[in-house]
């Protein structure tokens, strides 16, 4: 039998919010490996998770489709594409290659107050990590990451950062969790933010360097074990 995805929250509002947000939450889901690769999942199935109707589950399944995260089954519902250890590595090189200078060049850019901003966003990281709290965590992370990004005014390339760890689901975080090793990773979102405010463009480099590292361990996941912390 397919394993029953996790609880899911309940949603209200126009049904463009509801597609809106299950759209969010299920990449969240994605993200994190709650929904697994290679499982097939079906719209009435998340949408009694949801609570609401099944017609805005299953057009938030058909966008996540046209993203490349999900494969249509004739009858039977969403497939999660696997994504191999050569894409991982791929998604990693394209992200560092974008995201370590891009960030870098934060520390004499940024507005402080601005950087100030994504402190609670930072917390609230850490705070997941502690409880173990998947999707909190991705949905958190995904918010810093995107929001620090965004600083450099370059919108096309938060979509493609965006883009690239939607496809690259984080396999090993609740390994991660088990282990207690969570929280160290989640710390380094709020060193960064200290090493941007110092106007320390090499710690910036340093911080964003390691931390890619460990996201790339916690993509390996468990059949692939990697360094992740």
């Amino acid at each position: 039998m397919t394993p029953q995805p996790p609880p899911l929250p309940v949603l209200g509002g126009t049904k463009a919010s509801y597609r809106e947000r299950v759209a969010d939450a299920l990449r969240a889901a994605l993200i994190a490996g709650e929904l697994r690769a290679g499982e097939v999942y079906s719209a009435p199935t998340l949408a009694a998770r949801f609570g609401i109707s099944v017609t805005p589950v299953r057009e938030a399944l058909l966008d996540l489709a046209k993203e490349g995260l999900l494969d249509p089954v004739p009858n039977k519902g969403f497939r999660v594409t696997v994504v191999s250890e050569r894409q991982l590595d791929e998604y990693t090189h394209v992200r560092a290659l974008i995201e370590i200078p891009t960030t870098a060049a934060l520390a004499a850019t940024a507005d402080p107050v601005a950087l100030r901003a994504l402190r609670p966003v930072a917390r609230e990281i850490v705070t997941a990590a502690a409880a173990g709290d998947l999707i909190a965590y991705v949905e958190a992370d995904t918010r810093f990451h995107l929001g620090l990004l965004a600083l450099a005014g370059n919108a096309p390339l938060v979509e493609v950062v965006r883009g690239l760890r939607a496809k690259a689901r984080l396999y090993g975080l609740t390994k991660l969790v088990a282990e207690g090793r969570l929280e160290a990773s989640a710390e380094e979102h709020l060193e960064l933010l200290d090493a941007l405010l110092a106007r320390d463009e090499s710690a910036v480099r340093a911080v964003m360097t390691r931390h890619l590292g460990h996201v790339r361990g916690m993509w390996a996941g468990p059949a692939h074990p990697g360094e992740g912390t």
